[in-house]
């Protein structure tokens, strides 16, 4: 095993207290972006390096909240625009709680009351696609942002007691069905880490005017 960091149990326990590693995968996605749509929306993204950590295998925390708030400040989103984050949630019992505390710290501690923002992760169904990985959960947020649909972790039974101390008293949600998504607009974030260190934040819009950069994704 590399590093012990493999789950033996060959799944992706993302946000789970059963979460022991990850679970290797492949896949290929395409992107077709065009200007003239109104469907969905590029709004900005920020790319870093994770810098200084406990260990290869430890995240930054502090460089992941930095990741987020320069993605958003990209966008010329408020917090208050999320509502659904597409995590890069390996499954891992240190990596998981980091990402949580990190999102917590940069988009939920600001929100309003009575807005909540769904959190998932695409690793819990089809594993870590590894250099496909980021574009993954873009697809899956893509989805989930057309349809106004927030999906379900697909390996959470039990949330990891990490996890759930970071989210205490913040509005977070993490479904286990597909639940409905309630924003006028919808709009979130995936996020995507690289073993090398670089980080990468994206955030979306469904519907929105004036687009940034594209809309009319169309999947593969």
């Amino acid at each position: 095993p590399i590093a012990g960091m493999p789950s033996p149990t060959g799944r992706c326990h993302t946000f789970d207290s059963g979460a022991d590693g990850f679970a290797r995968g492949e896949g290929a996605s395409a992107f077709s972006m065009t200007r003239d749509g109104s469907e969905l929306v590029l709004r900005g993204s920020a790319v870093r390096q994770d810098g200084r950590s406990a260990s290869l295998t430890a995240p930054n925390g502090q460089a992941q909240q930095g990741l987020i708030r320069a993605a958003l400040a990209d966008a010329n989103m408020t917090t208050d625009a999320v509502s659904m984050n597409e995590a890069h949630g390996t499954g891992t019992a240190l990596g998981d709680p980091i990402e949580v505390r990190s999102l917590a710290a940069a988009v939920l501690a600001a929100q309003q009351d009575g807005h909540c923002v769904a959190l998932s992760g695409a690793k819990g169904n089809l594993a870590h696609g590894e250099t496909t990985a980021g574009a993954t959960g873009l697809l899956k947020l893509t989805v989930g942002l057309q349809r106004a649909r927030a999906e379900p972790n697909a390996q959470l039974r039990v949330l990891n007691p990490k996890v759930a101390s970071a989210l205490a008293r913040k509005n977070a949600v993490l479904p286990t069905q597909s639940a409905h998504c309630t924003a006028e607009i919808p709009a979130g974030g995936v996020s995507s880490f690289g073993y090398s260190g670089t980080i990468s934040h994206v955030a979306l819009s469904s519907g929105a005017t004036e687009p940034a950069v594209a809309a009319n994704i169309t999947l593969y």
